[in-house]
């Protein structure tokens, strides 16, 4: 709702699990739902494979369309509400996770939320994040209502989210959670108003650049499933080889389930494949179970060295006609809804603050401090109304900046390249010195707005 700026059709939006159903929110040129049962018969939608979830499922499945800028180059899965307790898990009549996984595997970005006023992650929330391994460069995590609560509890509630995030997701790296109050109402509390528009600005770039990248996403999940496929090629072919021809069948296979973890060490060594590349044993042993090991195939040599050839030739030659095709086509972002309003005006994130400070007033903006900085200037010793590198060195460094830092302010104050500093660029290094201190970024080029009054090059008129 917050991204598209409007309502959808089928949402409901409320304090309690409300959403009970899975929703496609996708483009259409007019507003309308189709139940999950056509939707799964529809040959232009990508849900065809969702049919073996059954009715329970699609009963609780939607596609919601409507005709939003946001939509055309994006589509959003709306995600039930999750549930705590075991009751609740057994009432929704289909395998929730599964179907999680289901959705993991096919979409370019997972958005976790979390609430800043309660913030706990029941039994349920643990399983359906845990639906998501493999898929952990996909996830991001959202802190949201983060303005109800003051800063000191802010920080405490990040640290338990932090803390609780890393017993339920099992990678050594830190996922990144973005803090904000994502919704159009004013904030409670404003302490933290700079970081939220921070972190909304980031998430935004992280969802406008999806479409950019999908392409090579789609190829990185080619590579990732050839690469699945052909291991187990081997481990179905090494279970049809150790399977008897005529008795004991059963007593076989059931030892070879059991053992099923030193085979894939054994298959390791023997072909040299990374145990990461192993599906999951107890999914593997559970699947196993329901097969009939003699009527699997036999390895076959010349598919595996297609695989091999396809990974190792043909899919550099696929990623370089990419990188011509994205550098040939104008760049694709997100355009529409909250994308096109946090960049309007004069409130776009770091509009009017440190470098673009006085971008809009027609004086310079260092004039107001320039009398301080004068006073400090003239203690220098200038000569000729200058001061040489040496002496302002000495009064640079007191603000404890490192000299790489120190160099770059130097290199914008200088304006006339002479090595010397007059008393506007002195007063143009000393303002740098605190945009820098104020926790803001040094411009590349010096913004002709900064530049000191007697450094502009005369206005010239058209004849």
């Amino acid at each position: 709702r917050y991204l598209l700026e409007q309502d959808f059709p089928g949402m409901r939006i409320g304090p309690e699990p409300t959403t009970d159903s899975f929703i496609a929110v996708m483009y259409g040129e007019s507003e309308g739902n189709v139940p999950g049962n056509a939707l799964v018969v529809d040959p232009k939608k990508p849900f065809r494979k969702l049919g073996r979830f059954g009715n329970a499922f699609l009963n609780r499945f939607m596609c919601s369309q409507l005709p939003n800028e946001v939509l055309k180059s994006i589509s959003i899965i709306d995600s039930p509400g999750i549930l705590s307790g075991e009751k609740q898990r057994i009432s929704r009549g289909y395998d929730f996770c599964q179907v999680l996984q289901w959705f993991a595997e096919r979409v370019d970005r997972i958005i976790l939320l979390f609430d800043a006023h309660k913030l706990d992650i029941s039994d349920e929330f643990s399983e359906a994040i845990k639906s998501f391994r493999g898929q952990d460069d996909k996830i991001r995590v959202v802190l949201n209502k983060a303005d109800q609560v003051d800063t000191q509890q802010l920080m405490r509630v990040y640290g338990a989210l932090m803390w609780s995030l890393g017993k339920v997701i099992d990678t050594p790296e830190v996922l990144r959670v973005y803090i904000g109050s994502f919704w159009a109402h004013p904030l409670r509390n404003t302490d933290n108003r700079r970081l939220f528009e921070a972190e909304a600005q980031d998430l935004f770039r992280d969802i406008q650049g999806l479409p950019q990248k999908a392409a090579v996403r789609k190829l990185n999940d080619l590579i990732k499933r050839a690469r699945l496929a052909k291991v187990h090629a081997y481990i179905i072919s090494y279970l049809k080889k150790e399977m008897p021809s005529v008795f004991g069948k059963e007593n076989k296979k059931k030892e070879l389930i059991n053992k099923l973890p030193e085979i894939y060490i054994q298959l390791q060594r023997e072909y040299h494949i990374s145990a990461g590349d192993f599906p999951e044993v107890k999914k593997m042993q559970e699947l196993l179970e329901n097969c009939d090991f003699t009527k699997f195939h036999s390895l076959k040599p010349k598919l595996i060295e297609a695989v091999d050839n396809m990974l190792a030739n043909k899919i550099a030659s696929l990623m370089n006609l990419i990188r011509q095709e994205e550098s040939n086509m104008p760049t694709e972002m997100v355009h529409g809804g909250a994308f096109d309003g946090t960049m309007a005006g004069p409130f776009g994130h770091g509009y009017g603050e440190g470098a673009k400070e006085g971008a809009d007033e027609e004086e310079w903006v260092v004039a107001k401090d320039k009398p301080a900085y004068d006073e400090i200037f003239y203690t220098l010793s200038p000569i000729n109304g200058k001061i040489s590198g040496i002496s302002a060195k000495k009064e640079m460094v007191t603000s404890k900046l490192p000299n790489s830092v120190l160099g770059k302010i130097w290199k914008l104050a200088d304006c006339d390249g002479d090595g010397m500093l007059d008393d506007e660029e002195f007063a143009l290094a000393k303002h740098l010195i605190k945009i820098k201190l104020d926790g803001y970024e040094l411009p590349g080029t010096l913004p002709s707005h900064l530049v000191p009054p007697s450094h502009r090059k005369p206005f010239q008129t058209a004849e």
